[in-house]
C-alpha cells in the first residue's frame, strides 16, 4: 500500500489542503466502530495524504466521545506512517501567548474515561517515555524556521490533556502550572498512545488561544466579547498551523524511507505468549500487528 501522511484536525483543514487534488471522501468501518469523520484522502503537490477530522463534520462529539481508537486505525489502515495532529489549548505559561503554536514534546494524562489501548485481549506494552516523535518535531521545527512570514513556534512543551469538556478550575490550573505543564487540553490523549501502538510517527502542533483560569481575565470585558477574542485567536492560530503544516508535508515526504523509532513499536511490546492470543484477535487487529505474527 501507498504510504501516506495523515492529519488530524479541524473540518475546515481538509478541503483547503485537498482542494486542487479532488477529494476523495472514504466511508469506513474498523474493528472499533466507524471514525468521527470520513477521511478525506489526495494529494498535496503530489504527495499522498489523508485528513481526518477529530471531532466529526460540525465538531459534534466532544473531547471524551471522540472515537480515538477508530480514527487511528482507519487512518494506519489508509496506510498512514506519519500523523501531524493539531488542536486547541490553553496556555498555562506567560511566554506562550495566545496565536502560538507549541509543538508538543511531553505530556501528561489525566482523562479518566477513555479506551486507552487497542489491545483488551493481549499484554501489549509500548515504550511512550517520550509521546510524540522528535524526527517529526524536528521536521516542523525546520519548517517554521524556513518560513516567509515567522510564526511564534515554541520548541516544545509539556501538554497537560484533561477530561472535561468543562475547563480547569484556578485551582487545577495551578496545579497544572505547578507540575510543569506548558499547555492544557483535551484531546491529546490516548490519540498519541493509539498512534504509537499503531506504530504510527505522531506528532503534535498545540494551538494556544488564551491563557487558562490560573491568569484571571480582565473582569472588564463581557463574557461574550471574551468568548469572540477566544475564538479570534484560535482562527489565527488555526491558518498558523495550517500553513505550517503545508510547509511541513513535503519534508515528511522526503524522509519516507526511514524507518522511525514509532514504526517498531510493537517489536518488543507484545508480553502474550503469542501462541496464546486466540486466532480471532490476531486476525481483527491484523491491520495493526500482523506482521509479528
Amino acid at each position: 500500500m501507498e504510504p501516506r501522511i495523515g492529519i488530524i484536525g479541524g473540518s475546515g483543514l481538509g478541503p483547503e489542503l485537498l482542494k486542487d487534488s479532488g477529494i476523495t471522501t472514504v466511508e469506513m468501518d474498523t474493528p472499533f466502530g466507524k471514525p468521527a469523520a470520513a477521511p478525506m484522502v489526495g494529494q498535496w503537490q503530489g504527495i499522498p495524504i489523508a485528513i481526518l477530522a477529530r471531532h466529526g463534520i460540525g465538531h459534534t462529539y466532544n473531547p471524551t466521545q471522540v472515537p480515538y481508537r477508530a480514527n487511528i486505525y482507519a487512518l494506519k489502515a489508509l496506510g498512514c506512517r506519519w500523523i501531524i495532529a493539531s488542536g486547541a489549548v490553553g496556555s498555562l505559561q506567560e511566554d506562550i501567548h495566545p496565536r502560538d503554536l507549541v509543538l508538543v514534546d511531553q505530556a501528561i494524562d489525566r482523562t479518566v474515561h477513555r479506551a486507552r489501548t487497542f489491545f483488551e485481549r493481549a499484554a501489549v506494552h509500548i515504550d511512550f517515555a517520550q509521546p510524540t516523535c522528535a524526527r517529526l518535531r524536528g521536521l516542523l521545527l525546520d519548517a517554521a524556521a524556513d518560513m516567509p512570514t515567522p510564526i511564534n513556534v515554541h520548541q516544545r512543551g509539556t501538554y497537560v490533556c484533561m477530561e472535561g469538556p468543562a475547563f480547569s478550575t484556578q485551582a487545577e490550573s495551578r496545579m497544572h502550572r505547578n507540575w510543569g505543564g506548558d499547555v492544557i487540553g483535551m484531546t491529546l490523549m490516548p490519540e498519541a498512545k493509539l498512534a504509537r501502538e499503531a506504530e504510527i510517527a505522531y506528532a503534535s502542533i498545540a494551538l494556544a488561544t488564551d491563557y487558562d483560569s490560573w491568569r484571571p481575565h480582565d473582569s472588564s470585558i463581557a463574557p461574550t466579547e471574551l468568548m469572540l477574542e477566544i475564538i479570534s485567536h484560535l482562527k489565527q492560530a488555526t491558518e498558523h498551523a495550517m500553513k505550517l503544516i503545508a510547509a511541513a508535508i513535503p519534508r515528511v515526504w522526503e524522509i519516507r524511507r526511514e524507518t522511525l523509532p514509532a514504526h517498531n513499536a510493537l517489536a518488543l511490546a507484545i508480553w502474550s505468549d503469542k501462541a496464546m492470543i486466540p486466532a480471532e484477535e490476531k486476525e481483527r487487529l491484523a491491520v495493526l500487528w500482523g506482521k509479528y505474527f
